[in-house]
């Protein structure tokens, strides 16, 4: 979009919902566990690939790893109870998303270039739907009266409802993937905008 629609809870008003909690990264080596987590991994200074889950460590003689295994495999794997391949990745090379806390009202927002640190996974503060430029496929939070609705994925751009609401039709991540190996349609629910972040 060329021209974003102007924010309608721009002073916040005590009706608009408050945006989801952030997603963190914290390093693998912790002793969180893993088994069905939501992973990145990479090396500092080269880059990072998400869209994962991890498996339980496994340690091979002084060396520990993570069996990693993209995010529709381990959908599939855990639907239809199949095998699926999973690499072995060095612990020290893994991240593992986590929810932070919400940030304080009052935190300033930045605008304009925001450079990162190549040290660890950065992620973004959730975004509203409604400025977005595209949203299909991409992974959202639905929160309504303060609860957060995760594993959700968007189906659809931004368009007008029945009611005259701008929405998105969501589908749960499992249903998302389904679509995608058998070629099943998924269930999917219209969602009003203001009420939809990009994770």
């Amino acid at each position: 979009m060329s021209n974003p629609l102007p924010d309608p809870f721009a002073d916040r008003p005590d009706w608009a919902p408050l945006p989801p909690r952030p997603v963190e990264t914290v390093p693998a080596t912790g002793g969180a566990e893993l088994r069905g987590r939501r992973v990145l991994v990479g090396l500092p200074g080269l880059g990072w690939r998400g869209d994962l889950r991890a498996d339980e460590r496994v340690v091979q003689g002084s060396r520990t790893y993570v069996p990693v295994i993209p995010e529709h495999e381990w959908y599939r794997a855990e639907s239809e109870q199949v095998e699926v391949f999973a690499p072995l990745v060095p612990v020290e090379r893994v991240w593992v998303e986590t929810i932070g806390e919400r940030p304080s009202p009052t935190a300033p927002t930045a605008s304009g270039i925001r450079l990162v640190s190549l040290d660890a996974p950065n992620r973004r503060p959730p975004t509203p739907v409604f400025e977005a430029d595209a949203v299909t496929g991409r992974r959202v939070v639905h929160v309504d009266s303060g609860v957060e609705r995760r594993d959700l994925r968007a189906v659809t751009e931004t368009y007008s409802g029945a009611d005259g609401d701008i929405c998105v039709r969501v589908t749960p991540e499992l249903e998302w993937y389904r679509w995608a190996w058998r070629g099943q349609a998924p269930t999917t629910l219209e969602i009003p905008v203001h009420l939809l972040w990009l994770e």
